[in-house]
């Protein structure tokens, strides 16, 4: 997992999500399918919402969180 900060129209920060990955043999284990999810929260604190997803790449997950 690694946190990232939302940004918004004027390139400020603010907030925080996580972008993480589900492999295929975790996917029984979690219930989601195989990629890249990002959900709000902050470092040490429980998620706020479920995890959006899933994103061919991290890069793509991040994206769309900062859209």
């Amino acid at each position: 997992m690694t946190y990232y900060q939302f940004i918004d129209d004027e390139g400020q920060t603010y907030g925080s999500f996580e972008a993480f990955e589900v492999e295929a043999w975790e996917q029984h284990s979690t219930g989601f399918e195989p990629g890249w999810y990002w959900q709000a929260c902050f470092p040490g604190c429980m998620p706020d919402g479920e995890p959006m997803g899933p994103f061919k790449s991290e890069h793509d997950a991040i994206d769309d969180a900062r859209q």
